[in-house]
């Protein structure tokens, strides 16, 4: 029987409704004879304010976030450029979790709330034009789609929960939410939504489906 109390599914989209970019990132890291989990690393230094959180509030340019990704990892003893990570951000789609999606379409306010960043022409997902679309496409099911880069704020700031529920008109406990990072999940959860990790996503639809009281498959 479907839940009465959610009244809204809040979807990440990197590492949610595509493979995680980490996957990517350990592959440039073999490529490039880097330590295991360095760019992982350096994202976790001082992260509410390092360059890759100021390139996803949109407080650099995409030239300066290269610059300064640049500082960052040359002081932690391997220099790598800003815009080569963005363009490692966008991952195979995830069809179980697109099907998911359609599901709740209709049933629940559905919104995409992303940590994300404007690379400028030709970076980032740009780079490829099929995934782009695909992209595009899986966009487009969405009500709403609210991101860091637009609204100057980003997870696992309170803020964006606050801004979220605003948008939405919902409270905290009316939604359930969908990360692959626990760090983003806490706070929603502590102002009383639903929380779900995304590892794999055959575990994490049948999680929904508890918490939705629908079939999703």
């Amino acid at each position: 029987m479907r839940n009465p109390a959610i009244r809204a599914v809040l979807w990440d989209f990197g590492g949610v409704m595509t493979e995680s970019p980490f996957l990517s990132f350990r592959r440039f890291e073999g490529q490039r004879g880097l330590p295991k989990d360095f760019l992982r690393g350096i994202n976790a230094r001082n992260h509410d304010h390092n360059a890759w959180a100021r390139f996803e509030r949109s407080e650099l340019s995409p030239q300066q976030f290269d610059e300064a990704f640049a500082t960052e990892t040359r002081a932690a003893g391997h220099e790598v450029r800003g815009l080569d990570v963005i363009d490692l951000l966008y991952g195979e789609i995830r069809p179980q979790m697109v099907t998911a999606l359609k599901l709740c379409k209709g049933r629940f306010i559905n919104a995409c709330v992303t940590n994300n960043v404007s690379a400028g022409p030709g970076r980032g997902i740009e780079r490829d034009s099929g995934r782009a679309r695909e992209s595009k496409a899986i966009l487009e099911l969405f009500d709403i789609v609210i991101e860091s880069s637009k609204v100057g704020v980003r997870k696992p700031e309170v803020r964006f929960f606050e801004l979220t529920c605003a948008q939405l008109g919902i409270t905290a406990p009316q939604a359930v939410y969908l990360d692959d990072l626990g760090t983003n999940l806490k706070p929603a959860r502590a102002m009383g939504m639903h929380t779900i990790r995304v590892e794999t996503p055959e575990i994490a639809i049948a999680e929904l489906e508890n918490v939705l009281g629908i079939r999703l498959t």
